[in-house]
């Protein structure tokens, strides 16, 4: 085997002005979307092969960093004079589903409040995997990871350091796990205010209005919006007077709501309220297993 094969594995390169990671030693990831995708991506077994990648995003080797729709590149310094070119693919969702979604988050005021104010409530998780679209990948075949690097493992350093700095970005805006999976933020928080006002009869901010169809598709259907929000509770009220109908008096004004007063939580919320064990009993491996166990238990007021 010639010397320049063991270069291949040596030293990289110092570089000036390379994204680098905030936390200088311990876990990475502040955010319960950062960690639960670190800790997704352990579950892969990919624990040990992902800390090859700690002192590359500490030391700030990942050049670039990009979020698209369904795909994550960047480009790594290793120890040959050109950057390593790395992309992380997840097939997003497609945009009937996202639609599907985007009524589901409107008809709720938690969800949408929360969104608006720009955060991910946890319950964000649980709402994507009713609907039969699970936010984070369930298994390491729906990623596609490449690098132009030579080294043979998966993830190979440069791949690791980029998931790194790719949790780090969800923290910095968690906006970009929704952009990965499909969706913008400012394409959902539009299609949330536009969805709130139709709902309320109120007029949406011009930049909230569902875009047209070119008048020239003849393909083109409008679809009716789905009623969200206090509109599911005001379907089918009568228009009649008070006056005119005394036995309405002691009736409910508007009929029960469809779905219980508080959100539906699973059995390992109290998991993630308190954040990963310390690394002497386990770390973020035990945090995994007592979630299995907890979701093999049942919900929790069974």
């Amino acid at each position: 085997m010639s010397t320049d094969r063991f270069a291949d594995y040596g030293r990289p390169r110092r570089v000036q002005g390379g994204l680098r990671a905030r936390s200088a030693r311990g876990a990475i990831g502040r955010s319960w979307w950062s960690r639960r995708f670190l800790e997704v991506l352990e579950s892969f077994a990919l624990g040990t092969r992902l800390t090859r990648g700690r002192s590359y995003a500490r030391a700030g080797q990942v050049l670039r960093l990009d979020v698209a729709p369904g795909r994550v590149s960047a480009e790594v310094q290793g120890s040959r004079p050109q950057p390593y070119q790395v992309s992380i693919a997840l097939t997003p969702f497609p945009a009937a589903l996202w639609s599907r979604i985007e009524t589901e988050l409107a008809g709720q005021a938690f969800f949408s409040a929360r969104l608006l104010a720009g955060d991910l409530p946890d319950e964000l998780e649980e709402l994507f995997v009713a609907a039969g679209a699970p936010l984070f990948p369930t298994g390491v075949d729906e990623l596609t990871q490449r690098c132009n690097c030579p080294d043979f493992a998966v993830p190979c350093k440069h791949l690791a350091a980029t998931f790194y700095l790719l949790a780090e970005a969800f923290d910095a805006d968690p906006f970009e796990l929704l952009h990965w999976r499909g969706r913008s933020r400012a394409d959902l928080l539009d299609e949330l205010r536009a969805r709130r006002a139709e709902a309320t009869g109120t007029p949406a901010p011009p930049e909230a209005v569902h875009p047209s169809t070119p008048d020239d598709d003849p393909s083109a259907v409008d679809v009716p919006a789905s009623p969200a929000g206090a509109a599911r509770a005001l379907v089918g009220l009568s228009a009649t007077p008070m006056a005119e109908a005394p036995d309405r008096f002691w009736s409910p004004p508007v009929p029960l709501p469809d779905r219980p007063p508080r959100l539906a939580t699973g059995p390992d919320l109290l998991l993630r309220q308190l954040g990963p064990p310390a690394p002497g009993i386990g770390g973020p491996g035990l945090l995994e297993r007592l979630r299995r166990a907890y979701r093999a238990f049942g919900p929790a007021d069974r």
